[in-house]
C-alpha cells in the first residue's frame, strides 16, 4: 500500500493557519469603497478618529488592498493623514 504525499494534502487547510492581515484572502471581504457610500464621512485632516482607522500601530499608512479604499480616495487620504501628521495632530 503506498503512502499519499503529505505535502500536497490538506491545501486548503485551516483558515487560522492565516498569519497576518496583510496575506491576501480569499476574496471573502467587502471589495467596495467605504468612503464613497452614501453618507459617507468627509476626508479632512481635523477628522482624527477617521484618519486612525487608516493607520497601522507603527503610524504607518494602510495600503488601499487591505482598507479596500478606491485610489481616488486613498491619495486624498494619504494626502490628509500627512498633514494630520506635520501639524502634530496624530
Amino acid at each position: 500500500m503506498k503512502r499519499k504525499n503529505k505535502k500536497f494534502q490538506n491545501r486548503g487547510g485551516n483558515s487560522l493557519n492565516k498569519l497576518s492581515l496583510f496575506q491576501k484572502s480569499d476574496g471573502r471581504f467587502n471589495k467596495s469603497c467605504p468612503l464613497s457610500v452614501k453618507n459617507a464621512p468627509i476626508i479632512d485632516y481635523k477628522n482624527i478618529n477617521l484618519l486612525k482607522k487608516y493607520i497601522s500601530e507603527n503610524d504607518k499608512i494602510l495600503s488601499s488592498k487591505i482598507t479596500s479604499v478606491s485610489s481616488g480616495k486613498q491619495k486624498k487620504l494619504t494626502k490628509e493623514i500627512k498633514k494630520a501628521k506635520i501639524l502634530g495632530l496624530i
